[in-house]
């Protein structure tokens, strides 16, 4: 088993004086898989993407990426993995090919091979023929395809991408993560931050850190069966008089509002759409439908920051700290 995993983190915390950033957090990932980290911003995500790296010590805790110590054998992750961060590390005043030439070099790549790495990274990221553009002329999509390119160029075996999709147009984040996968097909381990919930159900399996805490991990699917408690969608005039009358019954654990449409979770929620109906109308909001659906990933991640909110209500040692 220990030769399958790329990643294997056990009780990692990390603290900067009183403030704890990363709290006894656990998880592995399997060589060949795409594992997604989200969190709302501040998280812990990148804190804990250093830690792997080397770039922060860990205050207590192990872990070892590609079966190297990440306090001893630093050099050796180093030389294994690419790393693409939130801002894409390029220079924006040199051309596509002379950053991939920087870049390549940098990684100790030269000569022929690199002339074969950079034919392969331009034609991967539909690059070909702007060779000699300024970086700084492409649009997000294109820098955040040139980032991902110059984090391969030395076939690293696994990738730590921090938010790459960040302020990228939705058809741009697509066709990423369309090039994810064709890189994990190939056996590269991918680890991608995100606070992109809808990017969740395009890993393989993926771990919700909330407060430097570990708050669900697993499969897309394996996440949603942990849902505590049942979603309600609604569907009315006025979603946001819906969400106040609702939060003011009492009768849900979370209500949220998606787009227009409000859910509202709690443990017998399937059981309360027409006494929702009733009480919306009854407050003079028009209702136009009332469902009981299958939880997303972002039902569950609302429900489950709920819970531990309360907890820390109870309980302010529980869990990091913002």
């Amino acid at each position: 088993m220990a030769d399958e995993l790329a990643v294997d983190v056990r009780g990692l915390v990390k603290k900067f004086g009183d403030f704890t950033a990363v709290d006894n957090v656990h998880f592995t990932i399997r060589r060949g898989e795409i594992f997604g980290f989200l969190g709302p911003n501040g998280s812990g995500k990148t804190t804990t993407i250093r830690m792997l790296l080397g770039l922060l010590r860990p205050t207590a805790g192990e872990a070892t990426v590609l079966g190297f110590d990440i306090r001893r054998q630093t050099e050796e992750i180093r030389q294994r993995i690419g790393y693409m961060s939130q801002r894409f590390s390029l220079y924006y005043d040199l051309t596509v090919s002379e950053n991939l030439d920087f870049f390549g070099r940098t990684y100790g790549v030269r000569g022929e091979r690199l002339r074969q790495r950079k034919e392969f990274v331009l034609e991967m990221a539909g690059l070909k023929g702007r060779e000699r553009e300024l970086t700084r002329n492409l649009s997000g999509g294109w820098k955040q395809r040139l980032a991902l390119g110059a984090a391969i160029l030395h076939e690293p075996e696994m990738l730590f991408l921090d938010e790459p999709t960040a302020g990228v147009d939705p058809i741009s984040r697509r066709a990423f993560w369309d090039l994810l996968y064709e890189l994990a097909d190939a056996g590269t381990t991918i680890l991608v931050t995100t606070h992109y919930m809808d990017e969740a159900e395009h890993c393989h399996r993926l771990a919700f850190i909330y407060r430097g805490r570990i708050i669900a991990q697993g499969t897309p699917e394996e996440i949603k069966r942990q849902m505590p408690g049942q979603v309600l969608e609604i569907d009315s005039e006025a979603p946001d008089e819906a969400v106040k009358l609702l939060r003011a019954s009492g009768a849900f654990n979370e209500v949220a509002l998606y787009g227009t449409l409000v859910h509202a979770i709690g443990p017998d929620a399937g059981a309360r759409a027409g006494e929702v109906r009733e009480m919306l109308e009854n407050a003079g909001v028009r209702v136009y439908a009332v469902n009981h659906i299958p939880p997303s990933l972002e039902d569950v991640f609302i429900a489950r920051v709920g819970e531990q909110a309360k907890a820390a209500d109870r309980n302010p040692g529980i869990g990091g700290q913002l």
